[in-house]
């Protein structure tokens, strides 16, 4: 576990700069054919995929070390194949063994052998509890963690964390693609999870909780962009009095720009610029902290707006090529008001892997 140091040095650490590249080379055919499902998605987005087989979950904690180790896998993955035309893995559900708190998500692409992989042939992964409902959207279930093709690394916010309770189902989606010419078999998503458990000789932690604040508000979070220059923005209301403790920002390939406005103040929270390579694709995306100010002070009732811009030079329409994301964390004056957003029961899902669009 990493040592507590300077919050203001540390606290996303590219909290979610979760930076999709959009493949520019012609997919290749699955390289056999296999049932289609439903694929809920980042941010439940709905697209149709094949379902890859053989893949499951393997989930160990390590009392000594306090970490949960997560690996999704195996998967094959050939070259020149786009995420529409790979076949993706089925959600995966992660049971928490213990009462406690989720303190940082380390993820890795290994191989079989434990070599590294690159992450360029992730397109994606997401995690979500699906006993809570999301704070600004609650048709949603509590998305707390993801990341994509940098493999952003999460780190230890000192004091804070995420809540989990015994038997907390988990649903990891994880979409996978491969936009280079190296062909990669028996691949493994691995994510390494620090924790403190509620019965350690420790200070408790604050809870946090993860804040995404979508341009598609509380739908699917995917969206058609179409060529040159366009901007999408959408808003949603705050419910709870509380202070954001960061902001980064999620685009994918041709993305430019993330701008989190609070519309009940007339203030902009963040202006985040992409750093885009001299194709026109996206790097990064920066974080922008409020810490030294004790945090950006969010009011229930407030109504925030966020916009994304994108320049699409190809000269087509680019289907569910775009999201727009700023994602923070997010902590209540009152948590006790945030207890409402358990769900006595899960949400029912048809079969792993299939829409989650509520």
């Amino acid at each position: 576990m990493r040592r507590i140091r300077c919050l203001s040095l540390f606290l996303f650490a590219s909290l979610l700069t979760i930076t999709v590249g959009w493949a520019q080379e012609k997919p290749a055919e699955p390289p056999m054919a296999m049932e289609h499902h439903h694929h809920g998605g980042f941010m439940q987005e709905g697209m149709h995929h094949v379902l890859a087989k053989g893949v499951t979950l393997d989930a160990k904690a390590d009392a000594a070390a306090h970490t949960v180790t997560v690996r999704v896998g195996p998967m094959n993955l050939p070259a020149h194949t786009g995420h529409m035309k790979m076949p993706q893995p089925p959600d995966q559900v992660w049971q928490v063994p213990f009462d406690g708190w989720l303190l940082a998500y380390h993820p890795k692409l290994l191989d079989a052998a434990g070599n590294a992989a690159p992450g360029t042939v992730l397109h994606h992964t997401a995690f979500w509890n699906e006993n809570r409902s999301d704070f600004l959207c609650p048709n949603k279930e509590e998305h707390i963690f993801g990341a994509g093709s940098e493999m952003t690394d999460w780190t230890e916010v000192p004091g804070y964390g995420y809540h989990v309770q015994k038997d907390d189902r988990i649903r990891i989606e994880t979409m996978v693609y491969n936009p280079t010419g190296t062909s990669y078999q028996n691949v493994y998503l691995q994510v390494v999870i620090p924790y403190q458990d509620v019965g350690e000789n420790a200070s408790p932690r604050k809870n946090a909780y993860p804040a995404w604040m979508d341009v598609k508000s509380c739908g699917d979070s995917s969206y058609d962009v179409p060529a040159g220059k366009s901007e999408k923005s959408g808003t949603v209301t705050v419910k709870y009095d509380g202070v954001l403790l960061g902001v980064g920002g999620h685009l994918h390939g041709y993305g430019r720009q993330v701008v989190l406005q609070d519309l009940t103040r007339k203030e902009t929270v963040a202006t985040l610029d992409a750093k885009v390579n001299e194709k026109g694709l996206l790097e990064s995306v920066p974080v922008q902290l409020f810490v030294q100010e004790g945090g950006y002070k969010f009011s229930a009732g407030d109504i925030l707006k966020t916009s994304a811009t994108y320049d699409n030079p190809t000269g087509k329409l680019l289907h569910d090529g775009a999201m727009g994301i700023a994602v923070g964390y997010f902590v209540p004056n009152d948590d006790s008001k945030m207890a409402a957003l358990r769900r006595k029961t899960p949400l029912p899902h048809e079969m792993a892997g299939m829409s989650h669009d509520h």
